[in-house]
């Protein structure tokens, strides 16, 4: 009991301790609190308040284009750039100050100025000069508020006349361009002031005056640069300008995706088609702000990434090879005075297999309005955008849709005569060819062949001499056959603005044997290729596309980056006839091009890439920019081609029209010139990329044994 009572005490006094340090730090807190609540609290308070936090996003260069080889097609070239970047509490005074500085150090063009912006500046500029053009009268009504500031505003416009215009000096009129850049953006938004022709004096002097001009910065802009000039500049697109901004049609669309109103945008093709991915990861800046707006700091969130690349299909070797081809043959035909229509030409190549589309060429020959000079334009466009009667290449489709419907099958014999009807003109091939069979039909493109198996279709009955009633519904077998391949719908092809063609909206019996051969309905180019390619990979619709890869940016400036997707081949639909059926007609085919009397012979004979094809042509009334010449649309032919080689292991679809070719029935063979060139150049190709490919393994082998 003894021990204990000497312990307690002892005990006592340590947490009496430890309570005393509690209390002096509490105590310490409180102090602290009281002094930052009741000394500090109302400067904290203050700070808080007058800061604000606003991220705003710059933009970035757009992606790059490269051709299948890595070749480079589209880059952006690197501009100086004077810009502005409004305050949220910049008035109009001070932004006006700032312009007249600026308008001493740089030229500014100005002939965007409107006659209403002058009117505006002019009003600015003179304010009591301004005053003075509302009578006293006008005055009491705006004290009494009944004229407000827009009503006074506007008198003061209406009264502003030539010779107060005419007092703006062409430095006010700099300043006034200038000044309209300034108030064109959005608060906190980089404006460009002058990214055109800006000399490395005025960026210097600017830079060496940043200063004193609030809001004005120098930096390095860009624009777009096409390094093959015009070539498929029609299918590339265009992007807009600082000026134009976004697109009035899709502004809320872009707003959402956090883009700037004054952002430069893909407005057509390529461009458009692959924004998205060409537009970039803009960098991100946040501008610590007062109240009233004025920027406390800055600080970069993100640097961002300029837009991914695209690899495309096209092998821009053979691009500009075919061009070339196009272009000759087109001056050369307009020679022929049949062939005063004749202004345009086209050619699409793609992988049958793949649909990746390896060129596509079109070319228009036009009057320039500037120097109304004859030129060669740029028309790849057209391959996609513009149809036309193609004859009788379509012809294969009919033999197919024949066998489906039972109409004929692979064998069957017709007589090839002219057909007689009633109220009509005798219907002939260009040949009378006796009996023939399918084969033989499409060999020599026999029309009478083709109109027999369509009335067989069509539950009709022909006799000499006798009206020939057709079962009109037979219009929607055909089409719907003919979709299978591609004709007369999309072909899904990765570019905006596709074309179908235009389908006739008239069904009579007379148009029903037109649409088998080719001469009713209208059809694209890109749909012959796709159609083309159906038959030659053994029924497969593919999915044409012009953008190969989708590739990481680099810095390096042609270098490409890693693969970001890839876009791989896409399957439409399997066409739905025997594959007996397809193995026919790709045969007719060979033998167009190979065999006796083909109509492709004597242009192909002897090529040693074994083609297979089909030529076409269709009488149609002229409708091309030369109609309004005439009081009557004139007939003229169209001429195409559509082929593949080799006949077994095909590689390459090709597909060439040339619209409005002649006048009369005989011209020149524009069609089957140009596609004979066109194959012999893309297989000398290849045989040149082969032996390159082969000099350099056996260079490569030589240096590795060396090496050893």
């Amino acid at each position: 009991m003894d021990i204990k009572k000497r312990k307690k005490p002892h005990v006592t006094f340590r947490l009496n301790i430890l309570f005393f340090v509690i209390f002096l730090l509490f105590s310490v807190l409180i102090l602290r609190l009281g002094l930052v609540q009741i000394v500090y609290g109302e400067d904290f308070k203050r700070e808080i308040e007058r800061t604000e936090d606003i991220t705003v996003n710059n933009p970035v260069p757009r992606g790059k284009m490269f051709d299948r080889n890595g070749k480079i097609i589209v880059d952006n070239t690197p501009l100086n750039a004077i810009t502005y970047t409004k305050f949220q509490d910049s008035s109009q005074e001070e932004m006006l100050e700032t312009a007249e500085r600026l308008a001493q150090l740089i030229d500014k063009d100005i002939s965007k100025i409107r006659e209403r912006d002058k009117q505006d500046f002019w009003i600015l500029k003179n304010p009591e000069k301004a005053k003075e053009k509302i009578t006293e009268k006008e005055w009491d009504l705006y004290d009494q508020d009944e004229l407000d500031d827009k009503e006074i505003y506007n008198l003061q416009l209406k009264r502003i006349d030539e010779k107060d215009l005419a007092s703006l000096t062409t430095q006010d009129l700099e300043t006034l361009a200038i000044f309209r850049e300034f108030n064109s953006g959005y608060a906190l938004t980089q404006q460009i002031v002058k990214n055109e022709n800006v000399t490395p004096e005025e960026f210097a002097v600017v830079s060496e005056n940043l200063e004193d001009l609030p809001g004005v910065d120098t930096t390095t802009d860009w624009e777009r640069y096409y390094a093959f000039g015009n070539t498929l500049k029609t299918v590339l697109g265009n992007v807009t300008s600082s000026d134009e901004g976004l697109p009035k049609d899709k502004l809320e669309e872009y707003l959402a995706k956090d883009y700037n109103r004054n952002d430069r945008v893909g407005k057509s093709y390529i461009e458009l088609q692959y924004e998205d991915v060409l537009h970039g990861q803009k960098g991100k800046v946040k501008n610590i702000t007062d109240k009233a707006g004025k920027i406390l700091s800055t600080e970069v969130v993100s640097e961002g990434q300029r837009g991914k690349d695209l690899v495309l299909t096209i092998d821009m070797n053979l691009q500009l090879e075919i061009e070339k081809i196009i272009e000759e043959e087109l001056w050369k035909a307009k020679q022929n005075p049949k062939s005063a229509l004749l202004d345009r030409a086209f050619v699409v190549l793609m992988d049958p297999h793949t649909g990746e589309v390896l060129t596509m060429a079109g070319k228009q020959i036009a009057k320039n309005s500037e120097t109304n000079k004859t030129e060669m334009r740029d028309f790849a466009l057209g391959n996609i955008t513009t149809s036309y009667e193609v004859g009788s290449v379509v012809k294969g489709a009919t033999i197919l849709t024949g066998y489906n419907t039972g109409a004929i099958k692979p064998g069957s014999m017709h007589y090839d005569s002219p057909l007689l009807i009633k109220g009509t003109d005798t219907k002939s091939s260009w040949k009378n060819f006796g009996s023939i069979n399918d084969l033989r039909a499409l060999q020599i493109s026999s029309n009478v062949y083709m109109w027999k198996t369509v009335i067989e279709m069509a539950n009709g009955n022909y006799s000499p001499n006798k009206s020939l009633p057709l079962d009109l519904s037979a219009f929607d077998t055909i089409r719907q056959s003919f979709s299978q391949f591609g004709l007369g719908v999309k072909t899904g092809i990765d570019l905006p603005n596709e074309g179908t063609g235009y389908i006739g909206p008239i069904k009579q019996s007379g148009l029903l044997l037109d649409l088998v051969i080719g001469q009713y309905d209208t059809y694209t180019v890109m749909q012959l290729a796709q159609y083309i390619s159906t038959i030659a990979n053994g029924g497969y619709r593919v999915q044409p596309h012009i953008v190969k890869e989708i590739r990481e940016p680099v810095l390096e400036s042609n270098e490409l980056g890693p693969v970001f997707k890839e876009i791989t081949p896409t399957i439409l639909n399997r066409i739905d006839f025997k594959d007996e059926w397809i193995d026919r007609v790709q045969q007719g085919f060979r033998m167009v091009m190979q065999v006796g009397d083909g109509t492709g012979v004597s242009t192909f004979k002897g090529a040693e890439y074994d083609p297979a094809g089909k030529t076409g042509t269709a009488q149609a009334p002229y409708d091309g920019p030369e109609r309004k010449k005439f009081k009557e649309s004139p007939e003229v032919m169209n001429l195409s081609l559509i082929s593949y080689a080799p006949f077994e292991n095909p590689e390459v679809a090709m597909a060439v029209l040339v619209p409005w070719a002649y006048q009369g029935n005989s011209g020149p063979g524009t069609a089957n010139v140009i596609g004979k060139r066109v194959l012999d150049t893309y297989f000398n190709l290849q045989k040149q990329e082969q032996s390159a490919e082969t000099n350099q393994n056996a260079e490569s082998t030589d240096t590795q044994q060396n090496n050893q």
